[in-house]
C-alpha cells in the first residue's frame, strides 16, 4: 500500500503487494517501440533457429521507480529480477535454485548461512561482481534498516551480518533460526557496491533519492537501455551475464492507459506478449483471432474489507463478528466467478492461495452462499429492519460507503454489483466510493495512521510465494505500514513471531494454517476469489514459462526471458 514500511519481524524484501496502476502514453511510444524491434537487431542472435528479435510486451501496470527501496509495482520487481542478481530464484513448481549462488549450507544451529557463489562474473560496466556485493548489500540494508532501505530490511530479519572471505563465499550470520531464509534471499537483489556506496553515507537518505536512471549497471541476463516514466522501458542482453544466455536480442514493456488499449495493441501486430492483466471479456476473442491464450492459478486474491479495528469511532457494529459472517455468507461467490470472471477464478477462502501448495490451509472451505443464514444471523445480532428494508444499528442505518480503487475497475464493478444487490435483500446498503490509490490508503489509515474512520473497501493483493509476507500484513506492527484493514490481535501476532523461526516445514504449516483459520474465523477479509493469471501472445513465440505470480514475466525467475524464442 505505502512507499514507506516499518517491517514487522518478517517482512520480504521486494514484494508484489496492492497493484498498481498508472497514466501511460499512446501512438507515439508504440512507434518507439516498434523501431526498436526492426533494423537488423531484429535479427540477429548468432545464428540458432529461433534466436534474435526483440520481444514486445504490453502491460497496463508500469514501472513506479527504478529504485529499490521505493519502488513497489509488479513490473517494477520483474525489472529488478532480469538486472540484479539473487542468491537464489525459483524454477516453475516454486523450488528453489540456484542463481548467483551455485550452493549452499547452513549450520547445525541453524545460525550461519554460507553460500558458494558464481565465478568470474562481471557487471555490465565490466567491474568484478563477487560475494563482497553480496555482503556489502546486506550489511548496508541492515545498517539504514530503521530509515530509507525499511521496504528491504525484513527480509533481513534476525541477520547480524554478513561477510565474503573471499570472492566465491558469502556468509550471513543470525541471531537464531529463521524460517525463510532462501525466500527472503530471493527477494534480496545484489547490488553493485561500486555503484550505491556514494549514497550509502550519512543518513543513508541519498538511497532513496538516488533516481538509478538508465542505462543501469547490471548484473543480471538484460541491462535496461532506455526507460519514459509510464510510456517504455526497453532491454539489451548484458554482454557479461554469466548464466545461461538468451534466445533474444532483448525485450521492450510498453505501458497502456488500460487493458482494452493493451489488447488493441496486440490485435493490431504492435504487441507479441500481453501477460497477466489481460481481461477475461477478450480470451475467447483472442483465440478466435489466432492469439496463444493460456490461463494460470495465481497467488493473488480478491479481498472485500472490513475496519476491523477494536478503537474505531464510526459503524461499530461491524465490530460485531455475526455482522461480518453474515456479509460471507451473503457473497454469492459463484455468480461472482461466473458473472465477474466468466470463469477464470476459484473461490476465495484464506488469504493464501490453494496456488501455494502446502501453504494453504485446504480444510478451510468458502461458507456456502444463503441469504436465509445471513438474515437469521443479523436477527440474531438484533438488528432490525426498518421501514425502507434497510436494518438499523445503534441508531443509524446500515449504510456503508465501500471505498474503490482503480485496479479494481471492471472485475471489480461487476462483482460490486453483485454484493450490492445481494446485502440489500438482508438489510444492508453499500455504495462505491472511487478514490485513486493515494486516497484510498489515505481514507484507510486516517487519522494518522490509527484506522478510525473507515469502514469498507476493496482491493486485491498479489503476494509472494513464501506466506511470511501476506500474514505479516495482518499483524498489529503493520499499522501505518501494509495494514489495510485495522486487524490487530495479540493472539495473532504471537503465531506469527512463532512461525518466523520454525526450521521445520511441518512445523511451520500447521502454525500457517492455524493463522489462516484465525483470520477466517474473524473476517478482517471477505476473501472473494482467486483470479486466474490470464496471458496471450502470437503463434510467432514460444518458451513463456508459467508462473502463479505475475505469470511468465515476474520477480521470481528468469526463466520466461531466457528461454522464450520466435517459432
Amino acid at each position: 500500500m505505502q512507499e514507506t514500511l516499518l517491517p514487522g519481524p518478517e517482512t520480504p524484501a521486494s514484494v508484489t503487494g496492492k497493484r498498481r496502476r498508472l497514466a501511460v502514453a499512446g501512438a507515439a511510444v508504440l512507434a518507439v517501440l516498434a523501431a526498436a524491434c526492426s533494423g537488423p537487431a531484429a535479427g540477429s542472435g548468432g545464428g540458432q533457429a529461433g534466436s534474435g528479435g526483440i520481444l514486445r510486451i504490453g502491460t497496463s501496470y508500469p514501472i513506479d521507480s527504478l529504485n529499490p527501496f521505493v519502488g513497489q509495482s509488479d513490473y517494477t520487481y520483474m525489472t529488478f529480477e532480469y538486472i540484479y542478481p539473487a542468491l537464489v530464484q525459483y524454477n516453475a513448481k516454486l523450488q528453489f535454485i540456484p542463481e548467483f549462488a551455485r550452493s549452499w549450507s547452513e549450520s547445525p544451529d541453524g545460525k550461519t548461512w554460507t553460500f558458494r557463489t558464481q565465478p568470474n562474473a562481471r557487471w555490465s560496466d565490466g567491474r568484478p561482481l563477487t560475494a563482497a556485493d553480496a555482503a556489502w548489500t546486506i550489511n548496508m540494508e541492515r545498517k539504514f534498516s530503521n530509515g530509507p532501505t525499511a521496504t528491504a530490511a525484513g527480509a533481513l530479519a534476525y541477520v547480524t551480518g554478513a561477510d565474503a572471505p573471499n570472492p566465491t563465499t558469502l556468509v550471513i550470520h543470525y541471531s537464531r533460526p529463521a524460517a525463510n531464509v532462501l525466500a527472503n534471499m530471493q527477494s534480496t537483489y545484489i547490488l553493485p557496491e561500486h555503484v550505491w556506496a556514494r549514497y550509502a553515507t550519512g543518513n543513508g537518505a541519498g538511497l532513496k533519492t538516488f533516481a538509478n536512471p538508465a542505462p543501469i549497471v547490471s548484473g543480471g541476463p538484460f541491462i535496461l537501455k532506455k526507460y519514459v516514466p509510464n510510456q517504455i522501458a526497453l532491454f539489451s542482453r548484458n554482454p557479461y551475464w554469466w548464466g545461461p544466455k538468451p534466445h533474444i536480442d532483448g525485450f521492450g514493456l510498453q505501458f497502456f492507459a488500460n487493458d482494452d488499449a493493451m489488447v488493441a495493441a496486440l490485435e493490431q501486430g504492435q504487441l507479441d506478449f500481453i501477460g497477466e492483466y489481460t481481461p477475461p471479456t477478450v480470451v475467447r476473442e483472442l483465440r478466435q483471432k489466432g492469439f496463444v491464450v493460456t490461463t494460470t492459478p495465481s497467488l493473488s486474491f480478491k479481498d472485500f474489507i472490513i475496519n476491523t479495528n477494536p478503537h474505531k469511532t464510526t459503524d461499530r457494529e461491524l465490530l460485531n463478528p455475526l455482522v461480518r459472517e453474515a456479509l460471507d455468507y451473503a457473497t454469492d461467490r459463484a455468480q461472482i466467478i461466473k458473472v465477474a470472471w466468466l470463469g477464470y477464478a476459484q473461490p476465495g477462502s484464506t488469504v493464501v492461495a490453494p496456488a501455494d501448495g502446502l501453504w494453504h490451509d485446504p480444510h478451510i472451505k468458502p461458507v456456502p452462499f444463503s441469504l436465509a443464514k445471513a438474515n437469521q444471523l443479523l436477527n440474531e445480532a438484533g438488528y432490525k429492519m426498518g421501514p425502507n428494508g434497510i436494518r438499523i444499528a445503534d441508531g443509524h442505518p446500515m449504510s456503508y460507503s465501500v471505498l474503490f480503487p482503480p485496479d479494481e475497475r471492471g472485475t471489480g464493478d461487476r462483482t460490486f454489483a453483485i454484493l450490492q444487490t445481494d446485502w440489500r435483500k438482508i438489510g444492508i446498503s453499500i455504495t462505491q466510493e472511487n478514490l485513486d490509490d493515494a486516497a484510498m490508503t489515505a481514507a484507510i489509515t486516517a487519522p494518522n495512521n490509527r484506522y478510525l474512520t473507515f469502514s469498507m473497501g476493496m482491493w486485491d493483493w498479489v503476494p509472494p510465494v513464501d506466506p511470511g509476507f501476506i500474514l505479516s500484513v495482518l499483524t498489529c506492527g503493520q499499522y501505518g505500514g501494509w495494514s489495510d484493514s485495522g486487524y490487530c490481535n495479540p493472539a495473532y501476532d504471537k503465531l506469527f513471531g512463532e512461525q518466523s523461526t520454525l526450521t521445520s516445514v511441518a512445523q511451520r504449516r500447521a502454525v500457517v494454517w492455524k493463522m489462516q483459520q484465525m483470520l477466517f474465523n474473524d473476517r478482517p477479509y471477505l476473501v472473494l476469489d482467486y483470479p486466474d493469471i490470464i496471458e496471450a501472445h502470437t503463434k510467432q513465440w514460444t518458451g513463456f514459462v508459467p508462473s502463479p505470480v505475475m505469470g511468465s514475466v515476474n520477480s521470481l525467475s528468469t526463466l520466461t526471458l531466457l528461454q522464450v524464442h520466435r517459432v
